[in-house]
């Protein structure tokens, strides 16, 4: 499949799509640390193709830069990352430099286009938060452009991704509005909500896809894909996940080869997140907490290990005042969250992540703190070899906006079956 990748973020839907044999001729994202773990992992993928992974793997233990990285890998000149905010100024400018990989790799049209517009306007938190700035946010007529690409290319299908608020933000008006956007550009769509814990990603998350196929006057119908769901045939829970990483402590970084605590397990190779032979750990990187935080979290974990209580901020404040910072006590008592080692999934992974990591608290008590860059990644199932560039909040959020590449890799299969 030919593909273009917009509002790429980090890349988990490209990583479906990239297991599949797909060929790429662009990835749009306005995001530059984004960008540049977009340009990592296209690196990852020419050098895998050549047999040279050992180039990476110099790359993972810090013996080459990154210039020097994207050198060897023949990315330097490549223009397949688009480091550009689309919008009607910047539009001819992605659309001459797509055009211009698309001669490059001698390819004629694009079969696909993948994405989703930023979610943050859309989702229920993120408007929460905003208040009336929502109202005039720019990000919610952003799927407009996306419907331009679609109109300039006219690709076979699109899988367009996004989060459940998509569909009652601005009480309701951008969701039509996209529908009769997309209808007009010539597209028949039909939408269907997914379970990431379906595909074998060990995370409640749901989002709706929408599918779009090129209308054709012959066709009859265009039934929503049934995409294959994945039932493991033996017990599996969050804890599989995590147990193989070595213990650590707030504010550490642990990165360097033999370095895991255990071998990998049955279900970090199926779901291509450790295979036998790899044997480098990265980004196992934790923030900082102060020590108030790390007793909250001691009680947290208590609560669930003792009694599958979650934590009341509220009854925290009456029993434990010593340990309250915040004068609001009434609302976002939820706001201390543990992941839940033993359940055969964890809570969503979202940005917020990046603010702070009390709803992503590990389950351990004697670590007393919230989840690695590493062990997030994992909870959306991108592969350890898969390396985030950025500072550690960039990093927090590109993960948490993702689509999990194990579940993109079960959309990537059937729509390549349809194409």
């Amino acid at each position: 499949m030919i593909v273009l990748d917009l509002f790429s973020g980090a890349g988990g839907l490209s990583e479906g799509f990239l297991r599949v044999g797909s060929t790429f001729v662009g990835h749009v994202e306005v995001d530059s640390y984004a960008c540049k773990t977009l340009k990592t992992r296209t690196a990852y993928w020419n050098l895998k193709k050549e047999n040279k992974l050992e180039i990476y793997n110099k790359y993972l233990l810090g013996a080459i830069s990154t210039k020097e990285l994207w050198e060897l890998s023949n990315i330097t000149n490549s223009e397949d990352v688009i480091n550009e905010a689309i919008s009607d100024k910047t539009f001819p400018k992605i659309i001459k430099t797509i055009n211009k990989n698309l001669k490059l790799k001698n390819i004629k049209k694009v079969d696909v286009i993948i994405g989703g517009p930023p979610c943050q306007a859309y989702s229920v938190i993120g408007r929460a938060r905003m208040k009336d700035a929502v109202v005039n946010d720019p990000r919610n007529f952003l799927y407009k452009y996306y419907v331009k690409f679609l109109e300039k290319y006219k690709p076979k299908m699109f899988i367009f991704e996004n989060v459940m608020g998509l569909k009652t933000a601005g009480n309701g008006e951008y969701y039509r509005s996209l529908k009769k956007a997309l209808d007009k550009a010539g597209y028949h769509i039909e939408e269907n909500i997914m379970y990431a814990n379906d595909y074998g990603v060990l995370q409640s998350r749901k989002r709706i896809i929408i599918v779009g196929w090129k209308k054709d006057k012959r066709r009859k119908n265009y039934p929503f894909p049934e995409f294959e769901k994945i039932k493991l045939d033996y017990d599996i829970t969050v804890n599989d996940v995590l147990k193989d990483l070595p213990i650590t402590y707030p504010g550490n970084k642990i990165e360097g080869k033999d370095l895991y605590a255990k071998e990998t397990n049955k279900y970090l190779k199926f779901a291509n997140i450790r295979s036998d032979d790899f044997n480098i750990l990265t980004q196992h990187e934790t923030r900082p907490h102060n020590e108030i935080d790390r007793e909250i979290y001691r009680e947290a974990i208590t609560a669930w290990n003792n009694n599958k209580e979650r934590l009341n901020y509220s009854e925290l404040a009456e029993r434990r005042p010593d340990l309250i910072t915040h004068k609001n006590t009434k609302t976002f008592t939820n706001r201390f969250n543990v992941i839940k080692a033993d359940e055969k999934a964890s809570h969503t992974i979202l940005a917020h992540i990046a603010m702070d990591g009390h709803y992503y608290i590990h389950p351990d008590i004697k670590q007393l703190r919230s989840l690695s860059i590493r062990e997030a990644a994992r909870l959306q199932s991108f592969p350890d070899d898969f390396y985030f560039e950025g500072p550690r909040t960039s990093i927090f959020r590109q993960i948490g906006n993702a689509v999990p590449p194990k579940m993109a890799e079960q959309i990537a299969k059937k729509i390549k079956d349809l194409i």
